[in-house]
């Protein structure tokens, strides 16, 4: 049965498509961007594109521009032989290094048709990380035994039996179709909707190069994959997504069972250092100067608390979970960090010290805030000794508990404490806080 996008949180938010300008050259298909879309390809020539293989895009991105530039303009000699355009088409060999864009991006929403040939097998990487798959799903093709009969769409290298890495239905046209990917991407969490089917439902892409030691990079180029048939392209179209609008469809996904906290007016339902927080313009603000934990009435097990933060420059906080009522959250229970890591007064601090860590025990990974006076939306999930901190979509904490020693040479005796409050741990600066929500988890 055919199986049509409904319901989605993150498809929901996806522009419609307007209709293409057409003229001599929709008769190939091709038409002008969308509203708010950018076009990835002028029809014209290779402008803007260079060429790169599956390689760790981290390097690229430290390079300096000077570095770079002469990088991206060596590899402009294999791309000239193996791609080519024709009526504003992209057409590749089937050979060669891959057409990588020259920008880097971090969250977008990318368009791409395609068309590709009997026994071909392709895919798009996202940030330079591999890959949404695109295959000749026919049993002539030889690739069941990969995966191809299951369609193409997929988050083909994660990792067996995660979400994403197979497409939900098989949506690919026969060949010499054109096929339309509408692909999301907000931190690590893809969508990918195929011939208008959803193929993948928010599911996170696993970094292929560090094989799940380190997340996705926060930014990173588009590239169309090589892989040996004779693959054509157009109608490439993206659209940036800004921090507001990702933090809004990241606060909205899978929130059922969520209870508001902060009813943005007052501190009602929150004890301890209540005088050393103020309500200001609907959010929580800890007055400069002051400090000490302000914690929810109630205890809670295992949850999902779900919140917005800004920080000042400098900004430093935490976020205490399962504490006692009284002592040093970061040794009578955990404090996750609420800090500004750009600034350079912290340039000397231990790894566990840094935004997002258990303080003292565990570093988080870095470089996934928003820049400094933007909101940041974060999530911790609590279940067992299981512990996930999840920085505008990307997983920059998530470990078992149990499995952690101190890293600091102190005594953390809260660590696997199983229940107790939870709250913020004010640090004299005016760290803001809104859409608290939290779900007790079973």
């Amino acid at each position: 049965m055919k199986r049509t996008i409904r319901c989605s949180a993150a498809l929901a938010t996806f522009s419609l498509l307007l209709p293409g300008t057409f003229s001599r050259a929709a008769e190939l298909g091709v038409t002008a961007p969308p509203n708010g879309f950018d076009a990835l390809f002028n029809g014209r020539d290779l402008e803007g594109w260079h060429g790169r293989g599956t390689e760790d895009p981290r390097p690229w991105s430290a390079l300096s521009p000077e570095d770079l530039k002469k990088k991206q303009e060596a590899s402009r000699e294999d791309i000239r032989k193996h791609w080519r355009v024709e009526n504003g088409v992209l057409v590749n060999d089937g050979n060669g290094l891959y057409l990588t864009t020259d920008k880097d991006y971090g969250d977008f929403e990318l368009l791409v048709d395609y068309k590709t040939v009997a026994k071909a097998d392709s895919g798009i990487y996202l940030r330079g990380i591999p890959q949404v798959q695109i295959w000749d799903t026919t049993k002539e093709g030889g690739k069941w035994n990969l995966g191809a009969d299951k369609g193409s769409g997929g988050l083909w290298n994660n990792p067996s039996g995660s979400p994403g890495k197979d497409p939900r239905v098989k949506a690919d046209k026969p060949f010499g179709e054109w096929n339309r990917f509408r692909i999301q991407m907000i931190g690590e969490r893809v969508t990918v909707i195929l011939n208008d089917q959803l193929v993948v439902d928010d599911a996170p892409l696993h970094d292929y190069f560090t094989k799940g030691k380190t997340p996705v990079p926060a930014r990173g180029p588009i590239q169309l994959q090589t892989h040996g048939g004779e693959i054509r392209w157009r109608n490439l179209f993206i659209r940036e997504i800004p921090g507001d609008e990702a933090n809004a469809l990241l606060m909205k996904r899978d929130d059922a069972g969520f209870v508001s906290v902060f009813d943005g007016k007052s501190l009602s339902g929150w004890t301890g250092a209540v005088d050393n927080y103020e309500v200001v313009d609907g959010t929580i603000r800890c007055k400069p100067g002051k400090g000490g934990n302000l914690f929810l009435k109630d205890e809670y097990a295992d949850f999902v608390f779900r919140f917005e933060f800004k920080l000042p420059p400098g900004g430093n906080n935490g976020l205490g979970i399962r504490a006692p009522a009284q002592g040093d959250v970061a040794y009578t229970s955990m404090e996750l960090q609420i800090l500004d890591d750009s600034a350079p007064k912290y340039a000397g601090l231990q790894p566990y010290q840094f935004h997002g860590s258990i303080y003292g025990v565990k570093p988080a990974h870095r470089g996934y805030q928003r820049p400094v006076g933007q909101w940041n939306v974060q999530e911790v999930i609590a279940k067992g000794t299981r512990l996930q901190v999840i920085l505008n979509g990307t997983r920059i904490i998530d470990e078992d508990l149990a499995q952690l020693k101190p890293m600091d040479g102190k005594e953390h005796p809260g660590l696997l404490r199983p229940s107790g409050f939870i709250g913020f741990a004010g640090h004299s600066d005016p760290v803001a806080f809104r859409n608290i929500r939290i779900k007790r988890l079973p």
